[in-house]
């Protein structure tokens, strides 16, 4: 397994899926090294073994989305933990195949199963050097990030060779699949859709309300307030702008509102800049990046749950949020409103639509219980389990293939 990251050492959801996956195929008698780019304490995770390819910290440590912004991909932002030397994300990656070789020269896995444009590259070397079978999985193509104007072309260009590369495909929505058949020309039938889940540890976890951070929330719930919240990077495709702009509309037809951008990336200051000059900067907090217990908080604290995404993949924070049962409001662009029906929906620029079903819950309570309560009936049947079963079957396909032709 090829992997940017796996928590408490993330940035996102793709460390997490691929956390998740990684223990559910454990479950299931899948032996996995995993390798990370960084070193890290990985000492909790006791059912696969997690190599670190280089000397340098969690990227998810360098702050402002630079270490996963595809911008600045030569940027050297990176230091090395023994050294005064800098790196730069293509550096890391290329010491990363380096590392992948040098395994591999020792060690011949079944298969290689790469996730993203990041990995890519290590997973063609093993197939090209080594004729190992390569899962490539795509949790975001560079359309994605960039919020379908352009991107990289040097990341296109990495996406579309280990796309081209890879023996099979798992996308994680049928969006993402159909825009990699479309913008990378690639047969459909050679990509599989591989929805993500919770982790059944979240599912059956009994938490509570913690409660030390938000006591301005708590105050301002107790007089009537509706909580909105959006969880993620502040990035171009995250549509946080338009989130922005529904929400001053929202505001002038309700008053007693609060929305909770929880997150960092690089349109933190335009975004701040931006509740300001629309003067409604009193109803809108800023958390910062956070995680486990004060992450958990928001989801509790929150009435309804928006996610305002230009294009979204999947939406793993989606899935999160129901469980903390929050009403959910998704773009027609995320992937996760494939599998969940009892949203209200809306298109990534229809901001006046965004609004009114803001207000709409809001001012109903009834709606708004109901809405809870089906979509916890709803969000449970897809597990990782099922996804983990899926994935072993494609492995198994791929290892006799390559045991009848070698």
């Amino acid at each position: 397994m090829l992997g940017w990251e796996l928590p408490p050492h993330n940035s996102g959801g793709l460390g997490v899926a691929c956390l998740n996956l990684s223990h559910a195929l454990a479950n299931q008698g899948a032996d996995i090294d995993f390798v990370v780019p960084y070193e890290a304490d990985h000492s909790a995770i006791k059912y696969m073994h997690v190599l670190s390819a280089m000397h340098i910290d969690p990227l998810f440590r360098y702050g402002g989305g630079g270490a996963y912004d595809s911008d600045r991909v030569h940027d050297a932002i990176i230091e090395s933990k023994d050294s005064n030397k800098m790196y730069s994300i293509r550096e890391v990656q290329h010491n990363y195949c380096e590392f992948v070789n040098r395994y591999l020269m020792e060690y011949k896995p079944d298969v290689v199963h790469a996730h993203d444009w990041l990995t890519f590259e290590a997973g063609v070397l093993a197939k090209k050097n080594y004729g190992i079978p390569l899962i490539a999985h795509v949790h975001a193509t560079e359309y994605d990030r960039s919020g379908m104007h352009g991107g990289n072309p040097l990341v296109h260009e990495i996406e579309r060779q280990g796309l081209l590369w890879a023996d099979k495909i798992f996308a994680v929505s049928e969006a993402t699949k159909r825009q990699i058949h479309e913008k990378y020309d690639i047969p459909l039938d050679k990509i599989d859709v591989v929805y993500n889940s919770l982790d059944e540890g979240f599912l059956k976890d009994s938490y509570e309300y913690q409660g030390e951070q938000y006591k301005y929330l708590e105050g301002l719930k107790d007089q009537g307030y509706t909580i909105v919240s959006t969880v993620g990077r502040f990035t171009i495709q995250k549509g946080l702008s338009h989130m922005m702009r529904a929400a001053t509309r929202a505001l002038e037809k309700e008053k007693k509102l609060i929305f909770v951008f929880a997150g960092d990336g690089e349109q933190k200051h335009e975004l701040m800049r931006q509740a300001a000059d629309y003067r409604i900067s009193s109803n809108v907090i800023f958390t910062g990046f956070v995680r486990g217990k004060r992450l958990r908080d928001i989801y509790s604290l929150s009435d309804i749950f928006v996610m305002s995404s230009v294009s979204e993949p999947f939406g793993l924070t989606a899935l999160e949020a129901a469980h903390h049962g929050n009403v959910l409001i998704l773009t027609k662009q995320s992937g996760v409103a494939e599998v969940l029906r009892d949203v209200m929906s809306y298109d990534f620029w229809d901001e006046d639509k965004l609004a009114d079903e803001i207000v709409a819950i809001a001012k109903s309570k009834a709606l708004q219980q109901t809405l809870k309560e089906r979509i916890l009936q709803e969000y449970t049947r897809i597990s990782w389990q099922d996804v983990a079963k899926k994935c072993l079957r494609v492995y198994n396909e791929m290892r006799n293939y390559k045991r009848n032709v070698y």
